[in-house]
């Protein structure tokens, strides 16, 4: 940028929110796993709001967060945040309110929801008030899914791209490439890794073969915000058609959710996204059908997960996210079980992680 970061804020605080609109302070908040960096603007001012979200994109990078989703025929022309934004906002998801953006200068002017997301705000509570809060984020991702699919508009690049077998074939390679061959200490033999291949392949077609909708992509707990009583989502700009599956395994499976979404849980959930699904007119599934592409989901995006952490580390220096990768290795371990064609893989990942064994 050609000027400190806080006299441009300054300037569009004021841009957007009017000429007495004051920024008092400009605070960096806490990173995600993407090149964006965030700051929360305190405004002193009679009528707007008194503080606001900055974000503040990479210069000279693709206006995407994950490099495999880079499979337009056309370089998008708007950023993809923007464009997923609109077509949310408009089917009356919980998104936060743009108050100005400025693409060119790398930056966006937002609502601040606050700093407690869905997982820190079940932390503590009992099972019953965990649950009406995952129903919350249910009926979210219930508007995304089925009147997002419903209201398909063609200028949402979000139904540009699908989860397809190239995609999920990439996703696992990525897996074998950072959690297996590049991890410190990995020492997997080819033959066993041409095992895992040919398994990953057959999950692969499995869930490419499944029928799509619109999917956020990485619809989990630190990405969505609870507000009063409400749950607001953020993170949007991966959207993607997918199986109904995929989001709803990431809701309740992601880094260590499954500590205190456990079976009975889970079940309950799962019952209660069925039941929901066809009270909005949706074509009914059967259950256990679902529940398979619902497994099959939850171990292809934690494969995923795995390399992906260990990526973040030794690619892009961001340590922190190696501490979801035990629990992510037992929480896979645990759903091979309940896969008795996949359960080869457990002796073949056992000689790799201790959380197999």
């Amino acid at each position: 940028m050609t000027q400190p970061l806080e006299k441009l804020v300054s300037e569009k605080i004021r841009a957007a929110l009017g000429d007495q609109a004051r920024l008092v302070s400009l605070a960096a908040l806490a990173g995600d796993a993407s090149s964006r960096r965030y700051y929360r603007g305190k405004i002193e001012s009679p009528a707007a709001p008194q503080s606001a979200i900055v974000m503040q994109l990479a210069r000279g990078s693709l206006p995407l967060s994950s490099e495999e989703l880079s499979i337009f025929r056309d370089a998008p022309k708007e950023l993809p945040f923007l464009n997923v934004h609109r077509f949310l906002d408009r089917l009356g998801v919980r998104v936060p309110a743009i108050y100005g953006a400025w693409p060119e200068e790398g930056l966006i002017l937002l609502e601040d929801l606050g700093d407690r997301s869905l997982w820190d705000c079940v932390q503590g509570l009992p099972a019953a008030k965990v649950l009406k809060w995952y129903e919350k984020a249910i009926d979210q991702l219930l508007l995304i899914q089925i009147e997002g699919t419903r209201k398909q508009d063609a200028s949402c690049i979000a139904f540009q791209q699908r989860f397809d077998l190239r995609l999920y074939l990439w996703e696992f390679d990525h897996f074998i490439e950072y959690g297996l061959e590049k991890r410190p200490g990995g020492a997997m033999g080819e033959g066993d890794k041409a095992r895992l291949r040919e398994s990953f392949e057959q999950i692969a077609r499995l869930l490419a073969g499944l029928p799509p909708c619109l999917n956020h992509r990485d619809y989990h707990s630190w990405n969505l915000m609870a507000r009063e009583d409400e749950v607001a989502v953020i993170d949007f700009q991966d959207a993607l058609l997918a199986p109904p599956q995929y989001d709803l395994a990431s809701l309740l499976n992601d880094r260590e959710t499954d500590s205190v979404i456990q079976p009975a849980l889970e079940d309950h959930l799962l019952d209660y996204y069925l039941s929901k699904r066809e009270e909005r007119g949706a074509k009914r599934l059967g259950r256990d059908e679902f529940v398979e592409g619902y497994v099959l989901s939850a171990l292809q995006r934690d494969f995923k997960v795995v390399g992906r952490f260990y990526y973040l580390d030794l690619v892009k220096g961001k340590p922190g996210y190696k501490k979801y990768i035990p629990p992510t290795l037992k929480r896979l371990r645990r759903n091979l079980d309940r896969l008795s064609r996949f359960q080869s893989l457990i002796p073949i990942l056992a000689a790799e992680f201790e959380e197999f064994r």
